[in-house]
């Protein structure tokens, strides 16, 4: 088992939280669907659950912040780093934005939420009490991360600025161009071209969900409303799908069969 108890190297992937309009029926969902207890934090947290597998840290569920009602339910991918403001600066300079500007989670760390050039979301996170996820690459905890945009050339320059990212050209066939973004050597995060995705469709950073049995999985959200994105399918990194719950967020859930592009123990 994957147990991390210390923070992550900067760049990588190293917690997901989900904002919803419910959050006691994301409770029900996700502790059907992956197997989850929940903790209960602080009332100033705003409802915030941790989502546990086996008493280990693994993600977060949160109510939508006031004033962010109509955004749609997702979930959201943050990136470690070792100074959140100065990370932030570097976003604007290089032509991002800084929605969420740096801001301290009482003494957990410090966050900010970024957007790239080519449109994605995501988050930062400079840890201090709460090192991010616990558990990850087994069932319960991320296994992969991956954006998915139209301009792979624009956002592999913006993360290399950001994090000294290298890439890997994983080659891939039938048309689709797919790079693994590398830390000394170290694959931490896919990036993949999805310029054929309808319009209405924003870049997004994916989040990839380890779990014992793909099709139970599967069977599991759709009876609590889910919707089939994907169906289980076998592939070189395991059984996988992709769901949409029935509050709107998507996700890939991934049988551990076959290991999904390892985040540095």
């Amino acid at each position: 088992m994957t147990i991390r108890d210390r923070g992550w190297p900067a760049g990588t992937p190293c917690w997901a939280d989900c904002a919803v309009d419910d959050v006691p029926r994301a409770r029900e969902f996700y502790g059907a669907v992956m197997g989850w207890d929940f903790e209960e934090t602080a009332p100033e947290t705003g409802g915030y659950l941790i989502a546990r597998k086996n008493g280990h840290v693994a993600a977060g569920i949160m109510g939508k912040p006031e004033g962010m009602e109509q955004m749609p339910s997702a979930w959201t991918t943050y990136l470690a780093t070792d100074d959140v403001d100065a990370i932030a600066e570097a976003v604007t300079a290089n032509g991002g934005q800084v929605p969420v500007a740096p801001m301290d989670v009482m003494s957990e760390g410090r966050m900010a939420i970024i957007v790239d050039p080519t449109g994605a979301f995501v988050g930062l996170w400079q840890p201090i009490n709460h090192a991010g996820a616990a558990l990850v690459n087994e069932p319960g905890g991320m296994c992969w991360n991956e954006l998915q945009t139209r301009d792979i050339d624009g956002a592999k320059d913006f993360y290399a600025k950001l994090f000294g990212y290298t890439y890997k050209d994983l080659g891939m066939d039938e048309g689709m161009t797919y790079f693994v973004a590398e830390i000394d050597g170290e694959g931490v995060a896919g990036m993949m071209l999805n310029d054929m995705a309808p319009a209405e469709v924003p870049p997004m950073w994916q989040v990839y969900f380890a779990v014992e049995d793909c099709d139970k999985a599967v069977e599991a959200a759709t009876s609590l409303g889910a919707t089939i994105l994907m169906p289980p399918s076998d592939s070189p990194y395991g059984r996988m799908s992709f769901v949409q719950s029935p509050q709107g967020e998507t996700l890939g859930l991934v049988d551990m069969s076959t290991t999904v592009g390892e985040m540095p123990a």
